[in-house]
């Protein structure tokens, strides 16, 4: 159990302080899988493959580390993310991003890598210090355990006849493509849009924002997640270029 990662980060915004440590329970694993299930079928009407009703529970969630913030006034989870190492994908049968992705040219890049997937957020604490809080204790296991690499699938809206997905990958794509011999595919590609331009500004859900302002390259081209009626985009951050204007940002104290 990481020491580090474990450790409180207290953070007060809103008279909230908040706590960030790994799950070390069963029945903690659980808090968090209904907090996933409030969030992505309860809030976004996704389609989960579940057979735990009122749990978002998949066949990764075994072997992923299970990182929670808590409000420290409450107890109740507040926020999560898992983290599926390398070393843990030969068990789990790879990382859930090959799901949606052939990332092969991505793996032949030397180096750890480290899955971050299912973050959620409750509603009520959607915060700058509740995803502050996360990111430390995710920040915390990289430098303990000295991953190279950290990949993750963060989503973006559809929009009508796919317009929104095609207009947000066009304008990433002219600034935060990585180069063509590392770029991945997507098993189930987004159809194409009868749209020819698309506006210079997008917005940008605030995952992916933080991903890419840390560093983060987009991979290649999005997957249509029909479950979630969303399309996920690849990227990859290697951690020895985390931009140090946002290190504090995603860092905390470790920074």
């Amino acid at each position: 159990m990481s020491t580090s990662a474990q450790r409180a980060v207290a953070v007060s915004q809103c008279k909230r302080s908040l706590d960030v440590g790994f799950a070390s329970s069963f029945a903690e694993i659980r808090e968090a899988q209904r907090l996933r299930y409030q969030v992505f079928a309860g809030e976004m009407g996704a389609h989960l493959h579940t057979p735990m009703p009122g749990l978002d529970y998949d066949q990764f969630d075994a072997y992923c580390r299970h990182l929670l913030v808590r409000d420290s006034a409450t107890g109740q989870v507040v926020g999560y993310t898992r983290l599926l190492t390398a070393e843990q994908t030969q068990q789990a049968g790879g990382f859930y991003s090959q799901t949606e992705f052939d990332i092969s040219p991505i793996l032949q890049l030397p180096g750890r890598f480290m899955e971050v997937g299912r973050t959620c957020i409750h509603p009520d604490y959607r915060t700058g210090a509740t995803i502050a809080t996360l990111w430390s204790g995710v920040a915390a296991f990289i430098v303990e355990q000295g991953f190279d690499y950290l990949i993750g699938c963060p989503s973006i809206p559809l929009g009508e006849n796919y317009r929104e997905a095609h207009a947000i990958y066009a304008s990433l794509a002219s600034r935060h493509l990585i180069a063509a011999a590392w770029q991945v595919q997507p098993h189930i590609p987004i159809p194409p849009t009868d749209v020819v331009t698309y506006p210079e500004k997008v917005s940008l859900p605030p995952l992916l924002k933080a991903y890419l302002r840390l560093g983060a390259k987009i991979c290649g081209e999005p997957y249509l997640d029909s479950d979630f009626q969303v399309a996920d985009l690849f990227i990859l951050l290697p951690t020895r270029e985390i931009d140090h204007r946002y290190a504090r940002h995603f860092l905390g104290q470790t920074a």
